[in-house]
């Protein structure tokens, strides 16, 4: 038996990942922060697949939080693999021009609750688990005049990946990151630009924004027996940029 927690599982891409793990019979455990709704109705979609599906509200940056949803998992089974995925930008603009409590916010819950996460999760995971940190092709751009603070928070998750990779290689356990480029999710309307999509989608070499989908694909992929000898990597999925 497959049993997969998933951060941040409620919408965009965590909710197709959830969807593409549910193909592949994994049972699955899915934390949301703030839309109880979205979350439930990804449930459904996942339970009609003929898995388990709970559903546990958590603030990933809160180490109490982080306990309580692994231990609903563990209600469930052994846990085999976890999709570390929770993030939000908030704002966009010149770092310069970005409230203090918004920079915190932002690596509070794309960085430091990662780290929480993966910590607890590597506890939990049996021998040959794996663990998939959603990182963002903007930790490598820099993302400047848009979100800078977010880009520096996951270019952190890239390095949280290459060191517990080291340190759980020993254990059978795997550890790799996916890193999407421009996505087409609610994140860009929740920072305050509904339309960057169609703004940006002209600078991707490709032309075109990524799918959910085609994030939670490369997910499945990392996460499963595919690759078995890959560790500590970072693999790049963002039409080219």
């Amino acid at each position: 038996m497959s049993l997969t927690v998933i951060t941040g599982g409620g919408r965009g891409i965590g909710a197709a990942t959830a969807v593409r793990l549910a193909s592949d019979g994994h049972d699955l455990v899915l934390s949301y922060a703030r839309d109880p709704d979205a979350a439930d109705a990804t449930a459904r979609r996942v339970r009609d697949l003929g898995v388990t599906c709970r559903v546990v509200r958590a603030d990933v940056s809160d180490a109490d939080d982080v306990d309580a949803l692994f231990d609903a998992a563990a209600e469930l089974g052994q846990l085999t693999g976890l999709v570390n995925n929770a993030g939000s930008t908030l704002h966009l603009g010149d770092l310069a021009d970005t409230p203090v409590e918004v920079v915190r916010e932002v690596v509070d819950v794309n960085l430091t609750g990662a780290i929480l996460v993966a910590r607890r999760g590597v506890r939990d995971l049996v021998e040959g688990g794996a663990v998939v940190n959603v990182s963002s092709a903007a930790a490598t751009l820099g993302s400047p005049h848009e979100y800078v603070h977010y880009a520096a928070a996951k270019a952190g998750v890239d390095v949280l990946t290459m060191g517990l990779a080291q340190e759980v290689a020993p254990r059978g356990i795997r550890v790799n990151g996916v890193a999407p480029g421009i996505v087409r999710t609610d994140i860009h309307a929740a920072a305050g630009d509904p339309d960057r999509l169609e703004r940006v989608a002209p600078a991707v070499p490709m032309g075109r924004v990524g799918e959910p989908e085609e994030i939670a694909e490369a997910i499945a992929w990392l996460l499963g027996d595919g690759c078995p000898y890959a560790t500590g990597a970072t693999l790049r999925v963002a039409g080219g940029r």
